[in-house]
């Protein structure tokens, strides 16, 4: 299994806009083959800043579901000065079990 967390820290004035695009990410990612868990979050003290959480079979699942239009635009955002700084990414491999 693949492990995946995503973080992004948006402007004040794009922050919809990044909560509308990663919204959209969730029903689509969720249907894909492979895809285990996929939830994203707002948070709770900081309301400009948001992590997405995914769990995947394998790496093709990964592939699949980072190739998504969906996907695409939230990058577009990234790439387009929404955010505040970089955002994170990590990812890991495991087992249930760890």
């Amino acid at each position: 299994m693949i492990f995946a967390r995503f973080r992004v820290q948006c402007r004040p004035e794009r922050t919809e806009e990044m909560a509308a695009a990663i919204a959209a990410v969730e029903a689509p990612s969720r249907k894909l083959p492979g895809v285990i868990h996929f939830d994203t979050a707002r948070s709770v003290t900081d309301p400009h800043s948001f992590v997405v959480l995914e769990v995947f079979e394998d790496r093709e699942a990964l592939d699949r579901q980072n190739a998504q239009s969906e996907v695409a635009e939230v990058l577009r955002l990234v790439g387009d000065g929404a955010l505040t700084s970089d955002y994170e990414w990590a990812f890991w491999e495991g087992d249930r079990a760890e």
